[in-house]
C-alpha cells in the first residue's frame, strides 16, 4: 500500500470517527437530566497507522491492499471513552443504539464477562453512514468504553506485561486479576457515594 493509497483509505474513516466524536460530546451534556452529572471523563481517538494496518493484514494472511484493509479490518478508526461509572457506559451505549442512522456491527461486553486476566471494558463497533455525491456507505468505528478504574488497570497491565515477559507470569496474572476485583469494588463504593450526593 502506497502512502497515497493509505491516505485515500483512511479519509472516510476519519469522517466517520469525527461524526461519532461529535455525537458523544453532545450526549455528554444531554444524557442525564441534571447537566452537572456528565458521564464522560475523557475521550481519546486514533486512526491506525499505515504500518499497523499492514502488520495486522499480514497476520490475517491477506494482502496489504486498500481493498483487503477495508474488507478485513474494523478497527481502522478507534475511540476510547473513559466514564466515571459502569452505569454511565451502559447509558451511553443505549443512547447510541437509539440513533437510527447508526448500526451495531459487533459488541463485546468484557464488563459482564471479564477476560481471564481481569481485563474489563465494553467494546462496540458502530457502522457510521458516510454520504457521497452518488450514494452512501457505512464505515466501522470501534469504540472502547471504560471507567476510570478499568482504564487505570489496563494501562498498568499494558505497561508491565505487554512486550515484557514477567518474571513469574502465573503470579503476575493472579495479581492483576486480584487488582481488577479490588478496583471494581472501589468503583462501586464511589458510585454509592455519588448517588447519595446527587
Amino acid at each position: 500500500m502506497t502512502d497515497e493509497q493509505y491516505y485515500t483509505l483512511i479519509h472516510p474513516y476519519q469522517d466517520a470517527m469525527n461524526l461519532i466524536l461529535t455525537r458523544l460530546k453532545i450526549l455528554n451534556h444531554t444524557a442525564y437530566e441534571n447537566e452537572d452529572f456528565q458521564p464522560i471523563h475523557s475521550i481519546t481517538n486514533r486512526i491506525k497507522e499505515k504500518e499497523s494496518i499492514e502488520n495486522k493484514l499480514v497476520k490475517k494472511r491477506v494482502s496489504t491492499s486498500m481493498q483487503d484493509a477495508k474488507s478485513f479490518l474494523q478497527d481502522i478508526a478507534g475511540i476510547r471513552v473513559i466514564c466515571f461509572f459502569e452505569k454511565d457506559i451502559r447509558h451511553l451505549v443505549e443512547c447510541l443504539k437509539k440513533q437510527s442512522d447508526l448500526i451495531v456491527i459487533k459488541e463485546k461486553d468484557y464488563i459482564t464477562a471479564p477476560k481471564p486476566n481481569g481485563y474489563r471494558s465494553y467494546h462496540v463497533i458502530i457502522g457510521v453512514p458516510i454520504y457521497y455525491m452518488d450514494g452512501m456507505e457505512y464505515y466501522p468505528v470501534e469504540i472502547q468504553f471504560r471507567t476510570i478504574s478499568m482504564d487505570f488497570w489496563a494501562a498498568m497491565e499494558h505497561r508491565i506485561c505487554y512486550k515484557n515477559q514477567p518474571f513469574n507470569e502465573l503470579e503476575m496474572k493472579n495479581a492483576f486479576l486480584q487488582y481488577s476485583e479490588i478496583l471494581e469494588k472501589m468503583e462501586k463504593s464511589f458510585e454509592v457515594y455519588s448517588e447519595n450526593c446527587s
